[in-house]
């Protein structure tokens, strides 16, 4: 599979070209923490998002 569907034209060389870039620029120890931070928000999101939607069912 040369091409991802959901990023669009962006191929394995350019994502291994993103993530050694991502790692000189983070360092190691640093990118785990980032990546829970990011689960955290999109959870968090979500979260909301479903949150919504039962204030709306509660309203009608």
């Amino acid at each position: 599979m040369e091409i991802l569907l959901f990023i669009g034209g962006i191929g394995w060389g350019e994502i291994l070209v993103i993530a050694l870039i991502c790692l000189l620029f983070f360092g190691g120890k640093k990118i785990p923490e980032l990546m829970k931070g990011l689960g955290k928000g999109v959870r968090s999101f979500k979260d909301g998002m479903n949150g919504t939607d039962d204030d709306k069912k509660e309203k009608e």
